[in-house]
């Protein structure tokens, strides 16, 4: 349970880190996503 616990913590503390990376990925990924959609129509 500890080892859980701790990973948890871990990978709790590496998102804390690293949100604004995540964010721009996901910002990324929306906008060749649109960009798909759009050239489709």
């Amino acid at each position: 349970m500890q080892t859980i616990q701790s990973g948890y913590q871990g990978l709790s503390l590496l998102m804390m880190l690293n949100w604004d990376r995540v964010l721009h990925a996901g910002m990324i990924v929306a906008a060749l996503a649109a960009g798909a959609w759009i050239g489709s129509l």
